[in-house]
């Protein structure tokens, strides 16, 4: 793939990524072929700054967590209302870098590494 189409890639989505994660997931694109690169492209990006403003309104409820696709947390924290708060509140800490996790597998899964 060319690189200048990777460089594109990265310098629009990389606030769906850890920073650590940018090299890996550009070395990967480069090696792909145009299909895959295409899918990695249409993909939809879970974006840690929405997902952290529906943990601040709706964390007690476990939204957060469905939204990333985490339903069993989900479900245990709205049973549990945001572990008495405690969750909800560890939540507005993680819940950036749990959605950069899902974005960096989603990617993964396309390219094969």
């Amino acid at each position: 793939m060319d690189k200048q189409r990777v460089d594109m890639f990265i310098m629009s989505n990389n606030k769906y990524f850890e920073s650590h994660q940018i090299p890996s997931i550009s070395y990967a694109l480069e090696k792909v072929d145009e299909s895959k690169f295409m899918r990695v492209q249409s993909l939809s990006y879970k974006d840690p700054i929405l997902l952290l403003i529906i943990s601040l309104v709706a964390g007690p409820l476990g939204v957060d967590r469905f939204v990333v696709g985490d339903t069993g947390l989900g479900i245990a924290k709205l049973l549990t209302c945001g572990g008495l708060g405690i969750w909800t509140i560890v939540d507005y800490f993680l819940i950036m870098g749990r959605a950069r996790e899902v974005n960096y597998e989603k990617v993964q899964q396309i390219v094969g590494y």
